[in-house]
């Protein structure tokens, strides 16, 4: 589990917690927050403007990224180093078609495709092409998961405000019922409190979330790519090496690799 989404989230449900007890001294204030037509309007109304706004094949691909934003995140790319270096030696000794059981015993579906086409004998300039396609089509198939909750932390507080309007109608309507009108009022701020406290609290850090996850994915694909493509090229297994620790930042690199 991603302990920071659930970190960032708890702090932040905590924040407006404790300020509302600050404000007004007493813990049972917590209770105004509570407002369930303020919640119906803005959670309701922000997940019906983002189906509307989606097409069902990619509001069903978005539904499949949520997962990943509490998911544990991506394997570090350091320990690939030393297993695609492993793999250039292999094939200088025993060439290519060693590298093929290697393939078929990896659970990495972008790491058994790349190195069997590899093993195919595919020329490094259709390789690279072909491998490049298909990173760009996995980012094209993942992004609607990004997309629906920027949208959705730009609905929200939009619709927040029509809550705060259909409360504040419910308490002109009843100016003459003293005792209706702190119901009304409360709908209608704390409608608010929802849309802007869900926006920025939730589905923006999302989005950003889940970018973040997929941008290290694509580098892990990446540093694969460039890894069969030298192998195909027939680069020495040293040069590999230090082509591929390119990829890590300075806290990742090996630490022979560091000295």
């Amino acid at each position: 589990m991603d302990l920071t989404t659930v970190i960032g989230v708890l702090l932040g449900l905590a924040s407006i917690v404790m300020v509302q007890v600050l404000e007004t001294g007493h813990v049972d204030s917590v209770m105004q927050l509570i407002q369930l037509p303020a919640a119906v309007i803005v959670l309701g109304g922000t997940a019906a403007a983002v189906i509307t706004g989606f097409p069902m094949r990619d509001l069903m691909r978005a539904m499949r990224q949520v997962g990943k934003i509490i998911a544990k995140g991506s394997k570090p790319l350091a320990p690939m180093v030393p297993i695609m270096v492993e793999l250039a030696r292999k094939s200088r000794r025993e060439g290519l078609l060693v590298l093929e059981q290697e393939a078929m015993n990896s659970n990495d579906p972008f790491f058994k495709q790349a190195v069997l086409a590899l093993v195919d004998g595919t020329d490094v300039n259709t390789l690279r092409s072909l491998l490049e396609n298909m990173i760009d089509q996995e980012e094209s198939f993942q992004d609607p998961g990004v997309k629906l909750f920027e949208c959705a932390g730009t609905y929200a507080p939009t619709i927040g405000i029509l809550g705060a309007v259909m409360g504040l109608i419910h308490v002109m309507q009843n100016l003459s019922d003293p005792a209706k009108l702190g119901s009304g009022i409360a709908v209608a701020f704390v409608a608010t409190v929802y849309g802007v406290g869900s926006a920025n609290l939730i589905f923006l850090p999302f989005s950003n979330k889940l970018k973040m996850k997929l941008r290290e994915e694509t580098r892990r694909k990446e540093m694969i790519l460039e890894a069969v493509c030298a192998i195909q090229e027939g680069l020495n297994p040293h040069h590999i090496e230090k082509r591929l620790l390119s990829f890590l930042e300075p806290h990742e690199a090996p630490v022979h690799a560091k000295s």
